[in-house]
């Protein structure tokens, strides 16, 4: 832009100069020097810029991945991309107009009624950020419902959900309060010293951070006794090919990230939130249902059935102001779940936990590597090492593993400690060469 061409816009719009633009912002913040930036390019020489920045990339596809902790590296048939990458599905957005997208309506129906056969549960909702903010919309709903302000939280659950999830009710004047965890697992003992007349809810995450089964129908039990309801999270809603689904062990919400049906890794994001509930909580639940219903002539139709959010409802009355729409990961959830089918997930559930104990048998066989927790797993689980995780991990990237996650950066009692994830992706070879590292290094 040339100094004629900023000084017409300034008087098109009837200031002298830029300090008189930018007069109401305080001038002792302001930027008083040019950006650190570099000068523009030509096109041409911008492509050959990115070109290079690229090349310094890994191939990620050389790197064997046995990190897991609520993000999940699972094979995806390539079906789903071709089919969420249809134009009418990819431009989806929130449904303003909701009746018109039919096509989307329907896919949302679809994935709300698998998430609720899978979770066991009467019903579920649409458009959830992620698993975390899915966990902490659920305190507010246990918490609404009961009229409680306290929710029971193990210390065995997702670090960052228990963080996303006191940060939303911190600044209600809702409290969470922390259950320590004992070989791996929350005790029940434990559980039922700190629920009394003030606790909403209990959570308990199946299979936990550490990726231990914990006992979840006792822990439903003594929320039970206290009038509490009972949140169930689950960070790989897979293992529910072979786990008990939370309706069954008395759930009164289900909550999780359902990024392992069919979404990649991608650096984190964008992921899918899902909650599924017991319907005497459907007007209290966030985000938005949708329903099937037939028109006026007998045809079956779809409809938004449920909105509860404060742009669409009296702000009185909403429950929560989630509001972009997620879609398109609920869309490839919904393809992959179908093309796999009920025998699919089995299948996968069961390779993921075959695989993850014949690794953790060979790198506990090794000198310097112990189980760290004695009890069942599903695809996660815990050693202890003789050497710095830390420094382990970074090490076995110059044989291209990702080796896992260090715990010390969450749980400083377990500094020693690494998180091992198996997937149904990982090969023997893949395992082997692991094991193989990893005795050079522990």
């Amino acid at each position: 832009m040339t100094d004629a061409d900023r000084r017409a816009m300034l008087n098109a719009i009837g200031v002298a100069d830029v300090e008189e633009l930018f007069a109401d912002i305080p001038a002792e913040i302001r930027l008083r020097r040019p950006l650190n930036i570099p000068e523009g390019m030509a096109e041409a020489e911008l492509r050959r810029h990115m070109a290079e920045l690229a090349g310094r990339n890994a191939d990620a596809g050389r790197y064997a991945c046995f990190l897991g902790a609520g993000a999940y590296d699972h094979l995806i048939p390539a079906a789903v991309s071709q089919l969420v990458s249809r134009n009418e599905f990819y431009t989806s957005y929130t449904p303003y107009q909701a009746e018109i997208t039919q096509g989307v309506l329907q896919a949302t129906y679809e994935y709300q009624t698998l998430v609720a056969e899978l979770t066991g549960m009467e019903l579920a909702n649409a458009s959830m950020y992620d698993g975390a903010t899915a966990m902490a919309e659920a305190c507010l709903v246990a918490c609404a419902h009961t009229g409680r302000d306290r929710v029971v939280v193990p210390r065995a659950a997702h670090p960052e959900y228990r963080q996303v999830s006191a940060t939303y009710l911190r600044h209600q004047g809702l409290e969470i309060v922390e259950v320590p965890f004992r070989d791996g697992v929350t005790p029940v003992d434990e559980v039922r010293a700190r629920v009394d007349g003030r606790t909403a809810a209990v959570v308990v995450q199946q299979p936990n951070f550490f990726g231990c089964l914990e006992d979840a129908e006792a822990m439903a039990e003594v929320a039970q006794e206290h009038g509490a309801l009972l949140i169930a999270v689950i960070t790989d809603p897979l293992s529910l090919g072979l786990l008990q689904p939370p309706g069954a062990y008395g759930a009164h919400m289900a909550v999780g990230e359902g990024q392992p049906w069919g979404s990649p890794l991608s650096f984190g994001g964008p992921y899918l939130g899902f909650f599924a509930a017991q319907g005497k909580l459907v007007r209290r639940i966030p985000g938005r249902i949708a329903g099937a219903t037939v028109d006026r002539d007998g045809n079956r139709g779809y409809v938004l059935t449920l909105q509860t959010r404060e742009q669409h409802i009296r702000r009185e009355r909403a429950t929560s102001n989630i509001c972009t729409n997620q879609a398109l990961n609920a869309l490839a959830a919904a393809v992959y779940l179908t093309l796999l089918g009920k025998e699919g997930v089995r299948e996968v559930a069961g390779q993921c936990v075959q695989k993850a104990h014949y690794l953790q048998r060979a790198m506990t066989a090794l000198e310097g590597v112990s189980a760290a927790f004695p009890g069942p797993f599903f695809h996660e689980f815990v050693v202890r090492l003789s050497a710095d995780p830390e420094e382990v991990t970074r090490r076995l990237l110059d044989y291209q593993i990702l080796g896992g996650l260090p715990l010390g950066r969450f749980y400083p009692e377990l500094a020693d400690c690494l998180l091992v994830c198996v997937t149904e992706a990982r090969t023997r070879e893949e395992m082997d060469r692991f094991v193989t590292a990893l005795g050079g290094l522990a």
